[in-house]
């Protein structure tokens, strides 16, 4: 089992990184070469770059991941690529992408398009808070302690 991030707007890499090394896993950060980083990371970590392009990342993870590795999202439509392929898909505010809930978050993403598309404004995302990376961090560990 490995840990695969989508990691161009993730906000909680660290605290991945740092829990993946507590459970002895290695992480792997797909990003696009737009988001290049001189960052260092620990051994257990591999940065993956991809061509900038829609979806290039998506892709890379879809063909990296297996059956039971996590991978780190806030993107639906990946998460709904993955869940076939036995993957666990966790969103960054600290819940468990699932068969039973895809399908209802993909319908009102898709509904919200409709609405932007036709001219009316709607919300984006709540930014993240202190709070959220804490309810995730207790969430991720959780799953790395099952």
């Amino acid at each position: 089992m490995k840990i695969i991030v989508d990691a161009d707007a993730a906000p909680v890499k660290d605290e991945v990184i740092k829990l993946a090394g507590e459970h002895n896993l290695s992480v792997i950060l797909v990003s696009s070469i737009a988001h290049y980083s001189l960052a260092s990371y620990p051994s257990y970590v591999k940065t993956v770059y991809v061509e900038k392009g829609a979806d290039r990342a998506d892709f890379k993870i879809v063909q990296l991941a297996n059956k039971e590795d996590i991978i780190v999202t806030q993107d639906y439509g990946l998460a709904s690529l993955l869940l076939p392929k036995g993957c666990r898909v966790v969103h960054h505010k600290g819940y468990e992408y699932t068969d039973e809930n895809i399908e209802r978050l993909l319908q009102n993403r898709h509904l919200g398009a409709l609405k932007r598309k036709s001219g009316e404004r709607t919300k984006g995302p709540k930014p993240f808070t202190e709070a959220d990376r804490q309810q995730f961090v207790a969430f991720f560990k959780n799953i790395l302690e099952e």
